[in-house]
């Protein structure tokens, strides 16, 4: 594969990651008691109170994503794709996104999310900058490597390569595709910091197995985070390679027209009445606002 180093343009944050972070203390109201507890520095401990994540003998795949009442993730509307305008530019919600990616070895996102976050990469420290430090301390308690593996899933490999999750030099980067996609991608001259690798099968919808494959083979892993897209997300449903569900709920009816856009939490894919998909609630956290609950799927997969 070939790898040149590219000068990566100047950094310019989502509106949200502007926002000072002045987050308050969650209130635990229902705590989980399995696995072990997680070494959080002194301060996330306070804002956050106990974190604790199962051990397994393959990689824990968890997911994390705010909705509204009724149920939409995303407004599909220019410059309000992103989930701040779900969560109310929620301090809280930033918060426990960066945790969520501080704990994570590897995050996957699609082709979609990367369109709907353009100027982002996906660490602890982008969507939380304040909180830099603690997270940085906290991956140095658990021996991890300063930031995640960025994973991109794009089919048909149509990216745009300057984007900062590519250029940056803050991550490394993997971008999943299929052979159609990879010849597409091998055109371009690609920073050092990103491998391309394409599924053995040729096909438009890229399994989670396969996904979590090409994962494997380059990079060792016990936690993986999926922030979506939808579509994404219900692959893995669909799959069964789901353990554990992140979900912010947050105060607002954003409505939708007949025909309109907007998306809920799973896309492109159904399982009721024929076979629906239960979780068990096992974790629920709130601030003045939000509710933060965390669901089990297929336990002792």
């Amino acid at each position: 594969m070939q790898r040149v180093r590219t000068t990566p343009p100047a950094r310019r944050t989502e509106p949200y990651a502007e926002i000072p972070l002045k987050v308050a203390a969650l209130r635990t109201l229902t705590k989980t008691q399995l696995g072990s507890p997680l070494p959080l520095p002194p301060r996330l401990a306070r804002l956050y109170g106990e974190f604790r994540m199962r051990r397994s003998a393959h990689s824990l795949v968890f997911s994390n994503f705010v909705t509204t009442l009724d149920g939409v993730v995303s407004l599909q509307v220019k410059g309000h794709e992103a989930g701040g305008d779900i969560s109310g530019f929620s301090a809280e919600d930033r918060m426990v996104m960066g945790l969520l990616r501080s704990v994570a070895d590897v995050v996957v996102v699609g082709s979609g999310t990367l369109d709907a976050d353009r100027k982002h990469v996906w660490t602890a420290e982008d969507i939380a900058p304040e909180l830099a430090g603690e997270f940085r301390r906290f991956r140095d308690v658990m021996g991890m490597p300063r930031t995640a593996l960025n994973v991109v899933v794009s089919a048909s490999g149509a990216l745009n390569l300057r984007r900062p999750v590519f250029v940056s030099g803050e991550v490394d980067a993997l971008i999943v595709t299929t052979p159609a996609g990879s010849k597409r991608l091998m055109k371009n001259k690609l920073p050092s910091s990103v491998q391309v690798r394409a599924v053995r099968r040729d096909r438009k919808q890229i399994s989670a197995a396969a996904i979590l494959e090409e994962i494997s083979r380059v990079h060792s892993t016990k936690h993986v985070l999926v922030e979506g897209g939808p579509r994404l997300l219900g692959v893995f449903y669909k799959e069964s390679l789901l353990d554990e569900q992140f979900l912010t709920l947050a105060p607002q009816i954003a409505g939708r027209e007949t025909r309109d856009r907007r998306l809920s939490l799973i896309m492109g894919q159904s399982f009721a009445p024929k076979d629906p998909l239960w979780g068990t609630l096992m974790d629920v956290r709130q601030s003045s606002k939000l509710l933060f609950l965390r669901y089990q799927f297929r336990p002792g997969r």
